[in-house]
Formats: C-alpha cells, sequence, structure tokens
C-alpha cells in the first residue's frame, strides 16, 4: 500500500487511496463508493465518502504510473511459484443502462454473450501455470464515442484518445509492456483478435511469438505448399514483384484442411486437472503458411503452427490456433499454451464478483479507469499473498475482522438506482 501510495504522487491522496483499496477487499456485496463508505467508516460516512469519490473520480493520479508499481510488487511473489508461461490479451463487458456513461453503446457484451447496451475493457495480464495479473487495462472507446466532442467533454475523455479497434489497443498495452521491461513470453488472444493480420504482424515485430484463436473460414496454404511465384519478366515494362494465385491453386479455409488431414494426425491429449477429471481432447497440429492478401507480397508468409481441437463425436472442429512457437515444438506443449487463456476467466470471475470491478456508479472516464486500476490493485495484493502458499493450501480460515454498518444506514441509490458515486 505504502508503494501505491507513493505512485499516487500527492501526501493527500494517501488514505484515501488506501482506504478505497481496504474497502474493496472487505466483504460487501456492493463496492461502489456509498457503500464502501459505510462500511469503512460508520460514524462518518458523509467525510468518508467525499474522500473516496475524490480520489477515484478527480484526483489526477496516473493510472499507468500506479499499475507499474502494482506489477513490480506482485510478479516477483508470482514468479516464485513458477515463471511466466505467456502474456494474455482479452476484454470484458459491463452490461449498462442509459447512454451517458463513458463508452456506453449497443455491442458485444461477453458477460452475457450477444449485443447488449453495456461497456468494454481490454486488458494485457501476465500468467504463470498458477496465478495472472492484469497489468494493463483501457476502455474501448465505440466509435460514436470517439467522434462525439459534447460527450467527449461532458465524460472527460483525454483529448489524445481516438478511436481503435480492440486489436489496436492491445498492441499498444504489450509495445509498452515490451518498453518497461516486461519478462517476455508468448502472446495468448482469441479469434476476435488473432483474426487481425495487423495484431499478429504487430506482436512478431515486437519480438514474440503468439499462439492466437483464429476462425475456420480463415485462409491458409496446406502444408508443403504456398502462392504461385512471381511471373518470369519478358524484358519489358516493370520486372514483376508479387506472388499470384489462380483456380487451380487456391488457398484453403482452415475448417477445409482440418477436414482434409488422416487420421494419424489426429491425438488425444491431456492439458491440466480439472475439478472432477482431466481436461482432455482431440487435436492435430501442421506447418502451414497464413495466405491472408499475400497477392500483395513479394515473398510468402513464414512457416507457422495451425493447432485444430476436434473433439470426439463432434460433427466439426471445435476451434483453431494459429502459434509462432518453433517448429520443434510438441503437439502437448501447443495445446497446454493454448488453453493457458482459461485463467483470465477467473481473473474477471473474482475481479468482478468480489473486488467490485464493474461496480463503479460514475460517469467519466477517469473515475472509471481509477476504480478498475485499485480493483487490480487489491487483487494483486490477493496474488502476492496466495503465492505464498502451495497451491494445495487451504484459503478462507483467517479470522479477519469485519466493520458492521450502521443498521440505520440506507444508500442513497437505494430508492433511486440512477443516482451516480
Amino acid at each position: 500500500m505504502n508503494g501505491l501510495a507513493k505512485a499516487a504522487r500527492h501526501a493527500d491522496r494517501v488514505e484515501p487511496l488506501k482506504s478505497y483499496c481496504t474497502g474493496l477487499l472487505l466483504p460487501g456485496e456492493r463496492k461502489s463508493v456509498e457503500p464502501m463508505a459505510a462500511r469503512l467508516a460508520p460514524g462518518n460516512v458523509r467525510r468518508m465518502h467525499q474522500s473516496l469519490h475524490h480520489v477515484v473520480a478527480d484526483a489526477p493520479w496516473s493510472d499507468q504510473e500506479l499499475l507499474a508499481q502494482v506489477r513490480g510488487s506482485v510478479l516477483p511473489a508470482m514468479e516464485r511459484q513458477g515463471p511466466i508461461q505467456a502474456w494474455i490479451v482479452d476484454d470484458t463487458g459491463f452490461v449498462k443502462k442509459g447512454k451517458h456513461s463513458v463508452g456506453v453503446a449497443r455491442q458485444y457484451c461477453g458477460q452475457v454473450g450477444k449485443q447488449e447496451n453495456c461497456r468494454v475493457a481490454v486488458s494485457l495480464s501476465i500468467a504463470t501455470e498458477a496465478a495472472s495479473l492484469p497489468i494493463a487495462w483501457r476502455l474501448y472507446l465505440p466509435e460514436v464515442w470517439a467522434t462525439d466532442r459534447e460527450r467527449r467533454k461532458q465524460v472527460g475523455v483525454p483529448e489524445e484518445i481516438r478511436f481503435q479497434t480492440k486489436p489496436a489497443i492491445a498492441l499498444d498495452q504489450i509495445r509498452r509492456a515490451v518498453e518497461d521491461g516486461v519478462r517476455k513470453a508468448p502472446v495468448l488472444a482469441d479469434a476476435g483478435y488473432g483474426n487481425d493480420s495487423k495484431f499478429r504482424a504487430g506482436i512478431t515485430e515486437a519480438g514474440l511469438p503468439y499462439v492466437v484463436g483464429v476462425q475456420g473460414s480463415m485462409t491458409v496454404w496446406p502444408p508443403g505448399k504456398q502462392p504461385l511465384p512471381k511471373k518470369q519478366w519478358n524484358g519489358k515494362g516493370r520486372p514483376p514483384t508479387l506472388l499470384r494465385r489462380d483456380k487451380n491453386h487456391p488457398a484453403v479455409a482452415v475448417k477445409e484442411l482440418a477436414g482434409s488431414l488422416p487420421p494419424q494426425n489426429w491425438k488425444e491429449v491431456t492439458w491440466r486437472e480439472g475439478t472432477r477429471q482431466n481436461l482432455r481432447s482431440r487435436f492435430a497440429a501442421v506447418r502451414i503458411r497464413p495466405a491472408h492478401r499475400d497477392y500483395w507480397r513479394s515473398e510468402p508468409h513464414p512457416e507457422e503452427w495451425l493447432l485444430i481441437e476436434w473433439p470426439v463425436g463432434e460433427a466439426e472442429p471445435a476451434k483453431y490456433w494459429l502459434s509462432t512457437l518453433p517448429a520443434d515444438t510438441c503437439l502437448a506443449d501447443l495445446v497446454k499454451l493454448a488453453k493457458q487463456r482459461w485463467i483470465i476467466e477467473r481473473d474477471y470471475q473474482e475481479l468482478k464478483q468480489e473486488l467490485g470491478l464493474g461496480h463503479y456508479e460514475g460517469r467519466g472516464w477517469r473515475g472509471f479507469h481509477h476504480h478498475a486500476t485499485l480493483s487490480i490493485a487489491a487483487y494483486g495484493f490477493l496474488v502476492a499473498e496466495r503465492s505464498r502458499f502451495p497451491p494445495s493450501a487451504r484459503a478462507g480460515q483467517l479470522p479477519l475482522p469485519v466493520p458492521r454498518i450502521p443498521p440505520s444506514f440506507e444508500p442513497r441509490s437505494a430508492a433511486n438506482t440512477s443516482r451516480t458515486a
């Protein structure tokens, strides 16, 4: 906490920042400002509310600096249990009514699995085999928001923030982590990012391998094949520089390629223990070349892995991944790393359910990011504490005191849920 307070860069923010993190860690169904103030200072709720509201909604401290402080404190504790295995890109949605809170628009929301009125944030996490920690976090600002000067002004969107796709935001986060000297590891992401060829190229330019999901419609060159070479120059005009395709030499969709693989390519692989049984499925991995717009290239895309999961008894494959891991990587290692993305689901579940990640009720850009940063800081504390114990140790046995909320206390939002923090 003292390290976080230093990152806040002002003595007046030290105690409110500590109190805010404490409020996030205390029991309670709601982790917005007013209920936390009631738990922290039952005898003076109003004063505590003002203090917490100021530090999260108004105080101009840097989210990046504070997250860097969290990373510096937590990663060494995580690494005592095992090395960093992956950088994981993901996004999460928060259902939100109305249209005045920053970033809220009708868009796909993973929380409910469909189009919904919500806001979405992109994150980059660092993961060992046993734990993970978000180290970067940014709201995705839909284009309807990014181009609306009036709404931007009302919620305090910084002038330098422009419309970016989610993969572009994630690439910025990856590049910043590389610049900050975070220990390198393969980048994992789902098909929402892996389908973007610029995202994959950006990861490679940053000096990192990847294992990213792709859709079955993506086209590739099967093992041993590649685009037709450039036309021979006849001595007239400019020499041909581009690769070619024709109807007799087409690229194929990865779904089509999966269906053409012989039976001996498919192997049963177990990647980790589940709650009831070992998790296993049937996989195949082949060396291919991506075919995306290679007719505008002078050289074929480099070879990489195509990993396919096709569970026994299913009519078609379930998932596909592209990977730039070395050519001598074994199938079991490919599968284990591709499936390591599951740990993010645990992160978000605990951040949302236990630490109130989505409970901030204000509308502004600064407050949304400050609340998320402090939620991640509180989560980082838990990750570091758990890393002191072996995975088999039982949790939840510490006799921590829980302050009681006064019986007469009633949050202002109880009668009118539209009130903001």
